[in-house]
């Protein structure tokens, strides 16, 4: 049986990207069994050890170790036996919110971080990111216009999106062939026009 596909859905919060996951999850059905899931969360224990990363204090280098003990459950309990039934998984965030978050924006050493990534899933990784993009005046004021409580990242300052921003764009340039970046700015029918290229892309 060939193995599935392994989508993942990156930006900083505010970016829309969970406007369009039910989309995604609905176009990719067409072609094959679809796993829809997310991070951190996806299992029992990764959605215990969600609320305590989005609601908690720690230390930066305790969420990092937390992120990748619930992904670790996540891709041997969740993504991994998915891609072996030949099912297609989309995950609204991985790996790269890690660097992204911790590395770029709270300043985590990049080389632990890369450590972990091998430890924990390195034989298993994207086939496609797609990584939606807006400046972070427009990322706040969606957040604002939410009206809901803020979790602990989405109370950070600008400067912080900032640099998780940065963080994001510098890995979609140093691995073109995964990444595709999405003006998340752009109208909702474009947006799912480059969406779509995207997938229909994937082989």
């Amino acid at each position: 049986m060939a193995r599935g596909r392994f989508i993942t859905l990156e930006g900083i919060d505010g970016a829309g990207k969970s406007t369009h996951v039910e989309w995604i999850r609905e176009r990719l059905g067409a072609r094959a069994r679809v796993v829809s899931t997310r991070e951190p969360g996806g299992t029992p224990l990764g959605e215990k050890l969600r609320e305590l990363l989005l609601h908690d204090e720690m230390t930066h280098d305790s969420q990092a170790l937390l992120m990748f003990a619930a992904r670790r459950e996540h891709v041997e309990n969740v993504i991994r036996p998915a891609l072996e039934r030949g099912d297609w998984v989309l995950c609204d965030r991985f790996t790269d919110a890690t660097y992204a978050y911790q590395g770029g924006g709270h300043g985590v050493d990049v080389g632990r971080i890369r450590e972990l990534e091998v430890w924990v899933h390195g034989d298993c990784s994207p086939d496609l990111t797609l990584l939606f993009d807006v400046p972070i005046d427009v990322s706040r004021d969606r957040l604002e216009r939410n009206r809901r409580p803020l979790d602990r990242f989405e109370r950070e300052q600008s400067a912080f999106f900032d640099r998780v921003r940065g963080a994001y764009l510098d890995r979609a340039r140093a691995e073109p062939g995964r990444f595709r970046v999405i003006d998340s700015t752009q109208p909702l029918a474009s947006v799912r026009e480059a969406i779509g290229a995207a997938l229909d892309a994937l082989r």
